[in-house]
């Protein structure tokens, strides 16, 4: 099947930053010349300074929302997103299914969409990302952690997360748990063989009207199928699709298979060494720990971050004081200050923390939003500062909120440093944070050098 050129191919919501920043990365790893934006982009915005865009995203932080915020930040984001006149919109969501009835509700993002997007055609939903190490099988994901891969609800870190914890790993259970909608299945099974004979298996799999259709994703041949499967269900007017970075792998090899776009055309440039950076984590991830031990034996100067700092009010800001103090005297000192809340899963104390945070009239589902307001400040002060032109910030709520306490409105891709973790320029309106070079990771993304590859722009 082909079709003709479309001037811009796909826009995206990210539910964190660097989910966000994955999606524009895997788009321009296919060659599809993409920017991300802070909040929808007026077309007036897009014609003058990104006239050549492809594609483009908006980078949000519904991942940490109850359903009752996540209405008030996508019903206009949706909107936005609708008028813009992409042919597929989509929802991006964490490649390991980050959510829960209360946070973060995956089904409450396909409801909002089915009424923003309308449309007879079910909403398809793709996780697997295999070049992430992400699977879907038979309706089960999986995610790869070094050489071993899991079961999602036996995921050394998805299990055990101090938010979403993961507790199934078949996504329809999973999902049903966050919304009433129908769910059907492409199985592996069903996406083997000739192109006319899946979209037959695709027909007869939609015959009882399901709101929703799951895509097993296991190998690179299958998540092209479901891929084109897709782009035709968009043209023909199902253009809200809900999924990981694995949507834009899945549709950047079909778009290179139909010629809708250029094969083996890199945007990418090697940017070189810094001489320092600053770098933040608030991950409690066992990936991003190694990472962070790494960098400590490596050079960058480690500077442990206590949460309950941050819990009162009253109290935060001279803690961040004491922190970007320290922080200011390794940079004096020639070093690159690495500020982290957590080594690994049992790093961070939940349960002192927990009733701090009650005791300052707040509750533990605030806990990753006050944590990433805080390093985001601490991150824009030290650059302000400084005028440091790297710096990093580690876990998906953090990296949001440090993007938005600079004030940054959009994003490129300069580099990558792993698959979901590149090396990005900043657009901003504050020259202070204009053009500024920074890596934004999530919290199971990267090899252990990551932090030393940043520094290193390699």
């Amino acid at each position: 099947m082909t079709t003709s050129p479309v001037r811009r191919l796909i826009s995206f919501y990210g539910d964190d930053f660097t989910g966000s920043t994955d999606s524009m990365e895997a788009l321009m790893l296919g060659g599809v010349k993409t920017a991300l934006f802070l909040e929808p982009p007026t077309r007036e915005l897009l014609d003058r300074r990104f006239p050549d865009l492809q594609a483009f995203g908006v980078a949000g932080v519904s991942r940490s929302m109850t359903p009752a915020e996540m209405k008030r930040e996508l019903a206009p984001v949706f909107a936005s997103l609708r008028d813009a006149g992409t042919p597929v919109v989509h929802y991006k969501m964490c490649s390991t299914f980050d959510s829960s009835p209360d946070i973060g509700s995956i089904g409450k993002a396909a409801e909002l969409g089915r009424a923003a997007f309308g449309g007879e055609r079910p909403i398809p939903i793709l996780v697997g990302a295999p070049a992430l190490k992400r699977y879907t099988v038979f309706g089960n994901h999986f995610a790869t952690v070094g050489d071993d891969t899991f079961r999602l609800d036996r995921h050394p870190t998805m299990s055990r997360h101090p938010v979403t914890p993961m507790d199934e790993a078949d996504l329809r259970l999973h999902l049903g748990k966050q919304t009433t909608m129908s769910i059907a299945l492409m199985d592996l099974l069903d996406l083997d063989g000739e192109e006319d004979t899946v979209r037959e298996r695709l027909r007869l799999r939609l015959a009882d009207r399901p709101d929703l259709v799951l895509f097993d994703v296991l190998d690179e041949a299958r998540l092209e199928r479901a891929g084109s499967l897709i782009w035709e269900g968009a043209l023909g007017g199902g253009r809200f699709v809900i999924g990981s970075s694995g949507v834009e792998y899945a549709l950047t090899a079909h778009w290179r298979r139909q010629g809708l776009i250029a094969p083996d055309v890199s945007p990418f440039r090697r940017v070189g060494p810094a001489k320092q950076m600053f770098a933040v984590s608030g991950s409690c991830s066992p990936v991003t720990e190694a990472q962070i031990r790494y960098a400590l034996r490596n050079g960058f100067v480690g500077i442990p971050v206590d949460a309950n700092g941050f819990a009162a009010p009253d109290e935060a800001e001279a803690y961040r004081h004491r922190l970007l103090e320290r922080s200011l005297a390794a940079l004096a000192q020639g070093g690159s200050p690495l500020l982290y809340t957590a080594l690994g899963p049992n790093g961070l104390e939940t349960e002192a923390l927990k009733r701090r945070m009650e005791a300052a009239g707040r509750t533990s589902l605030d806990t990753g939003r006050m944590i990433g307001e805080q390093l985001g400040k601490l991150t824009r002060e030290a650059i302000e500062r400084t005028g440091l032109p790297r710096f990093l910030a580690a876990g998906g709520d953090t990296s949001g909120y440090v993007a938005r306490e600079l004030g940054i409105y959009a994003l490129s891709c300069l580099m990558p440093i792993a698959p979901g973790g590149p090396l990005c320029l900043s657009y901003a309106y504050d020259p202070r944070f204009d053009g500024k070079e920074l890596a934004l990771k999530g919290g199971q993304v990267g090899r252990e050098d990551y932090f030393v590859r940043v520094l290193e722009g390699r």
